[in-house]
């Protein structure tokens, strides 16, 4: 997927570009500044002394020296004042600078840290929210794909927004679902007895066929419905959007909604059947019918299920914010 939300550390990240969130200076004094430079070893820290300052939201280019990269980003975020310095734009412009760099480096492949998050005081959730737009935007200007992770070191440093409302959704659902499993028959035999077989015509007038049996299997399979494929060309049409509009909304590559279009072997995973009913804005029963067509469904025995069936019913179909409640929850994402 164009956007993945990963934990880990960054200096570990095999990609073409890491973006370090640095000070004026370069100096590599701490956070993950210090980690990068410790990592990259001592070369890193000798071209660093011959850089002139940064400014916040400039940035400055250095290899990759020991680190699984080809290159270095470095930037300089705001700190944060309360919000009232412009501290907002200038983090968008760090995350947007970098981008724009990379993409003049030939990068396809980037790592951000949650910039400013760490010393520089800015609310992580706020940080976040900030980086996953300005990702976005860049995103939907480029034709080529570029793979862009956005490093979050601890799941639980942060809060997304609707946790509260998401939290209550998932808790009493999962009760509802429970009380519905425990509930036995009052007669405890009548659990363990085997039921009795009813007789043929008894069986048929409480079952009737809706219709004749199938003369032949070459007749029954003249009666199947849609592909995926065929089904997401006809919502994409019926939306007004666009196929380019539609798979980057969906946090989709254009190589994986080519093979969806080209590949008749090729079946997606719920999570990019999912993307794309995010993508379409389709309803709850929009969305199982989408799901029907590669023989999957939405459960409350599954988290994930749940955490997209709640954004559904909310009417929030940023996929975004939804990745990001998928991933502090520890679900996979939606988009491939």
């Amino acid at each position: 997927m164009p956007l993945s939300i990963v934990h880990g550390d960054i200096t570990q990240m095999r990609v073409d570009v890491i973006v370090n969130p640095t000070d004026s200076r370069f100096s590599g004094s701490g956070g993950v500044d210090q980690a990068v430079h410790q990592a990259a070893g001592s070369g890193l820290a000798q071209e660093c002394r011959q850089r002139k300052a940064l400014r916040p939201s400039e940035i400055g280019v250095t290899g990759g020296y020991d680190l699984p990269c080809k290159y270095i980003i470095h930037t300089v975020g705001p700190v944060w004042k309360g919000g009232w310095a412009n501290e907002q734009a200038l983090l968008r412009s760090c995350y947007l600078n970098a981008l724009f760099r990379a993409a003049e480096l030939g990068a396809e492949s980037v790592a951000f840290p949650l910039i400013s998050a760490g010393t520089f005081g800015f609310p992580k959730d706020r940080v976040l929210c900030v980086a996953a737009e300005a990702i976005r935007d860049f995103l939907n200007l480029r034709d080529e794909d570029m793979q862009v992770f956005l490093c979050v070191y601890d799941r639980n440093a942060y809060r997304v927004s609707r946790r509260g409302e998401l939290e209550r959704f998932l808790n009493a659902t999962r009760k509802a679902t429970l009380e519905k499993g425990m509930a036995m028959p009052e007669d405890r035999s009548r659990r363990i007895a085997m039921p009795k077989m009813a007789e043929p015509a008894a069986y048929e007038e409480a079952m009737p066929w809706e219709a004749p049996a199938p003369r032949s299997l070459e007749d029954w399979l003249k009666k199947q419905d849609d592909s995926f494929a065929v089904t997401l060309l006809k919502l994409i049409d019926q939306k007004r959007m666009t196929d380019v509009q539609c798979y980057k909304r969906a946090n989709v590559s254009k190589k994986t909604f080519w093979k969806i279009n080209n590949d008749p072997k090729y079946k997606p995973s719920k999570p990019t059947v999912l993307a794309f009913a995010i993508a379409l804005e389709l309803t709850l029963p929009e969305t199982e019918d989408l799901l029907r067509t590669v023989g999957f469904s939405l459960s409350h025995s599954s988290t994930f299920d749940m955490i997209i069936e709640f954004y559904i019913r909310q009417g929030v179909y940023d996929i975004y914010e939804i990745n990001a409640a998928l991933y502090q929850f520890d679900q996979m994402c939606l988009g491939c």
